[in-house]
């Protein structure tokens, strides 16, 4: 800690998740230690990243594409637990395991630029003056709320899927679901059983993805995503590009007209929605599955956000600022893609640190371990 009581570190790391964790375990692995040569900050309360927040009926077996932590498999999970309680324990196995020491909850109000080099994190148990950044801090707390006129005059219930708690609270509603991704088609088909009747609104027609999907599949729907980061927009999640991965249930849904799909209302009524032409749907409560955007405002006061709107990337390091680096956003914002991009960023690190004073002996032979 230094004389104004700013803790300096070489390098903190903000958010818990996929993306931050296996960050952590690739800074431990290069022989840097936690607590003393870097720092884990996550806001939420309990290991799991955002799956602690899922939906109790989001059984495990329901999950498409969890990648296993780098040095850790996820094995013999029963498929019917929710995926919070078995992801959020695998996380707080795979913490323990190795030593990564993770602050909680602990907010980060703002990284600026701090003195002598460093970047300044200002944070609930203090502040931190790292010589690097990795930001992990996903998009689970920025729900996306589109607006439509009306909305202020429903006399129902309206709600975001991070706020959905199970088709419980549905039954015999008439329920509009807003919204084309994974957990609008999820979360419909829990409802459709249990509501009066469901209407499933997008705003483009839904691609179904039929036969595997494979590693050529998975890297040019990177490449998209990619590209909208490297041109300095907003990324779009690697999800929207892949299409919805045809199962039983969803196969089921259509032929039973569950997954009709609607366009865009025009507006919403005090009883329900309207469609310019004229048609109508009357509803008690409208669910916005409407997805989340990268949560990024603590990072503000370095203006690292293109005209565009995104964050420009060279790897995971923002090109206007090379001690800031970005995992699980855009490209790497999937399971698999959050592992790479914690080893990528790791790596460019130790070559902007490259003055760093070597690891202890202990330390050393730790990473051999891990390494191992």
């Amino acid at each position: 800690m230094n004389h104004s009581g700013v803790r300096d570190v070489e390098v903190v790391v903000i958010g818990a998740g996929q993306a931050g964790l296996a960050a952590a375990f690739h800074l431990r692995r290069a022989g840097w230690a936690p607590d003393r040569d870097f720092v884990v900050l996550d806001h939420s309360p309990r290991p799991g990243g955002a799956w602690q927040f899922r939906w109790p009926t989001l059984t495990y077996d329901k999950v498409h594409g969890m990648h296993a932590l780098p040095g850790m498999e996820l094995t013999g999970a029963d498929p019917q637990r929710p995926s919070s309680e078995v992801i959020g324990g695998y996380f707080g196995r795979y913490e323990q395991t190795f030593g990564l020491r993770v602050h909680r909850p602990v907010s980060v109000a703002a990284v600026r630029t701090g003195a002598g080099g460093r970047l300044l994190v200002e944070t609930s148990e203090g502040a931190y003056a790292p010589r690097a950044l990795i930001n992990a801090t996903g998009t689970w707390d920025r729900p996306f709320w589109p607006r439509f006129p009306g909305q202020e005059v429903f006399a129902g219930r309206q709600l975001h899927s991070a706020q959905y708690e199970g088709p419980k609270d549905f039954r015999g509603a008439r329920v509009v679901v807003v919204g084309g991704g994974t957990s609008a088609v999820q979360q419909l088909l829990e409802i459709a059983p249990v509501a009066a009747a469901t209407t499933w609104v997008t705003r483009r027609p839904p691609v179904f993805r039929e036969g595997p999907f494979g590693e050529e599949q998975g890297r040019a729907a990177v490449a998209l995503v990619e590209q909208r980061v490297r041109q300095g927009l907003p990324p779009r999640s690697v999800v929207s590009v892949t299409g919805l991965p045809m199962t039983e249930a969803i196969r089921r849904a259509r032929a039973s007209g569950v997954l009709e799909r609607l366009p865009l209302f025009a507006r919403v009524t005090p009883s329900g929605v309207v469609w310019a032409d004229g048609r109508t749907v009357e509803a008690e409560v409208i669910l916005y599955a409407t997805g989340f955007r990268a949560a990024l405002d603590h990072l503000a006061p370095l203006r690292l956000r293109e005209p565009g709107g995104g964050i420009r990337l060279d790897g995971t390091r923002a090109l206007r600022d090379a001690r800031v680096h970005l995992v699980g956003y855009g490209p790497s914002a999937s399971t698999i893609g959050a592992n790479r991009a914690g080893r990528t960023a790791v790596r460019d690190i130790r070559r902007l640190l490259d003055g760093a004073a070597q690891p202890a002996r202990g330390e050393a032979e730790l990473a051999g371990r891990l390494a191992s």
